[in-house]
């Protein structure tokens, strides 16, 4: 130990040195540098330079070991696994920060050119990013047409920074995948995903959707039930599948005859069967309170066809609407070594793609004729009405009704009739059930739920209406969303609420705007439309002022 300090004059002094140890030696030499003091080596600057060049090529921290300590001489101590993250993780921050300044940068040129472009961020306190969520003009517009239903899926960390990716999906009147905003998540907590729940409301006027589809998460579930209390929520079937693949195996192996009950039970038609298939499964094993197959039962709600088949899903059940999105982008644009600022850009590219398909198919729906299977005026009006996608779902529904199926009658009165409806080759206790009612609006319903569900009328309804010489498809089971009029029919939309509010809400706004920008687009290649145009919104002005003046004269008169 020695001991030193500074003098009158300015210099430094060594006033104390004891030259006697008060540890014991190291037995070796070779021992030495197993010392801390020692281990200087992973803080070089050599070492941080091949730690950060081996980082960008996409080795992992215990992969950068051991091609690091192959460089280091004899005397200097291994680089462990965590000195290499903890550096790679000092230098991902530092350049976060600048990728960060680039994102932003990005969004503030999109804001100029489109003045409705949203973005949000938190910042953790150093300044660096938290949790990153945006979406455009266009996708604010989309989602106010096709909000019914919402695919919400976490994948897995696509960027440098290791940052969950979680898009916001729908499905436009194609069946096309469309995105609605894009969030760079800290991580997937509870916390994490409200958070994020309240930036989407927030972005889309405080409208959620009908329903969300998402996988088991639990803390993506609880946030869904706290956010979107409304919304009604469906566990991805692909999911559910895959964990009775890892769960069922172990309870077949350990209850005899449990699988063929099982399914049974999955199947059952309505919610009285299916409680009482499940009281017969329960009774018969008994199985444990924390068993998976009880988790199953007791989330019943958000699984089983016959508690959702009143709910609109367009069609979906699963998150693949999202992991072909996922799949698409990430296969195209995007990487595991993707910049922050570059991974915003790339998804701009992947949007307007995405958007380039929908502007494809709509010119097709327009452009196409369709190819009719039958002269019955049914599908005419179907192949008029329909976008060329939907119309080949529908058409599929109809030749199916058309050639393979039959029916008995079980009940007849002078305002209903009752059928049984199915395949010949199949089972009766398979068949649906199908109701038509004869009342002065055509009201025709079957146990399938397909027309609740997706959108479009089933087979067994099709089959009692052509058994019913109905000459026409009803305006009412045709969905608008499935027709080019989302995209380009000036409907009215949300303003019929005006009345009944006593402030004019964001949506409307919203609503009013979009028109207005419609308005625009179709009268901007004719001087004498955009003439007209002008002289209508100068007499409407005209009319503000006036109408402004008289409610402040009354406001004086008021004061008086």
């Amino acid at each position: 130990m020695f001991q030193i300090s500074k003098g009158k004059d300015g210099k430094w002094v060594v006033d104390m040195f004891d030259n006697a140890h008060n540890h014991e030696f190291t037995m070796s030499p070779n021992k030495v540098i197993k010392h801390r003091s020692h281990a200087k080596f992973h803080s070089s600057e050599i070492c941080k330079s091949i730690m950060s060049d081996l980082g960008k090529s996409g080795l992992r921290p215990c992969q950068i070991k051991k091609v690091v300590n192959n460089f280091k001489t004899p005397s200097e101590n291994d680089v462990t696994s965590k000195q290499c993250a903890d550096i790679l993780a000092e230098q991902r921050k530092h350049h976060k920060g600048k990728e960060f300044f680039g994102v932003i940068k990005h969004f503030q040129e999109k804001l100029l050119k489109d003045r409705n472009f949203y973005f949000s961020v938190d910042l953790f306190d150093d300044g660096s990013p938290r949790n990153i969520f945006w979406a455009d003009g266009r996708s604010r517009d989309s989602y106010i047409k096709f909000s019914d239903v919402v695919v919400f899926d976490v994948t897995y960390k696509t960027n440098r920074f290791e940052m969950p990716f979680a898009p916001f999906i729908g499905v436009n009147h194609h069946y096309q995948s469309i995105i609605f905003g894009g969030a760079l998540l800290e991580n997937e907590k509870q916390e994490t995903f409200e958070s994020l729940f309240n930036r989407f409301l927030e972005c889309m006027f405080v409208k959620p959707p009908s329903a969300i589809i998402t996988d088991q998460d639990k803390a993506i579930c609880n946030a869904v039930q706290n956010i979107f209390p409304n919304t009604r929520h469906h566990y991805c079937s692909w999911h559910m599948k895959k964990h009775e693949l890892e769960h069922l195996p172990f309870l077949k192996s350990r209850y005899n005859g449990l699988h063929e009950l099982c399914c049974e039970w999955v199947k059952s038609t309505t919610v009285e069967e299916f409680e009482t298939r499940w009281e017969v499964i329960n009774g018969q094993y008994n199985f444990e309170r924390n068993c998976w197959i009880m988790e199953l039962y007791q989330k019943r709600q958000l699984w089983a066809k016959v508690f959702l088949k009143d709910c609109f899903f367009a069609g979906m059940t699963t998150s693949g609407r999202s992991e072909s999105i996922h799949s698409f982008f990430f296969d195209d644009f995007v990487n595991s070594k993707t910049m922050l600022n570059e991974f915003v850009v790339q998804f701009d590219k992947a949007v307007e793609a995405r958007r380039k398909a929908e502007e494809d198919a709509d010119f097709k729906t327009i452009d196409t004729k369709p190819s009719l299977y039958s002269v019955n005026p049914i599908e005419a009006k179907a192949g008029k009405r329909y976008t060329i996608k939907m119309f080949e779902v529908f058409q599929k529904e109809w030749i199916e009704a058309t050639n393979n199926l039959s029916h008995e009658t079980i009940t007849k009165t002078s305002r209903e009739i009752q059928y049984k409806v199915g395949q010949v080759d199949v089972e009766k206790r398979y068949w649906r059930n199908v109701n038509f009612c004869l009342s002065d609006k055509l009201d025709v319903t079957c146990s399938c739920a397909k027309f609740e569900t997706y959108g479009i009328l089933c087979k067994h309804i099709l089959y009692v209406m052509k058994k019913n010489n109905v000459e026409s498809l009803p305006d009412h089971y045709i969905l608008p969303r499935w027709t080019l009029d989302p995209r380009y029919k000036v409907d009215q939309v949300e303003l019929q609420d005006i009345q009944s509010e006593d402030v004019v809400s964001s949506l409307i706004l919203w609503c009013l705007q979009s028109k207005f920008t419609k308005a625009i687009e179709q009268a901007k290649d004719s001087p004498t439309e955009i003439k007209k145009l002008e002289a209508i919104l100068v007499k409407f002005l005209e009319e503000q002022m006036i109408r402004v003046k008289h409610t402040e004269s009354k406001k004086r008169i008021t004061r008086f």
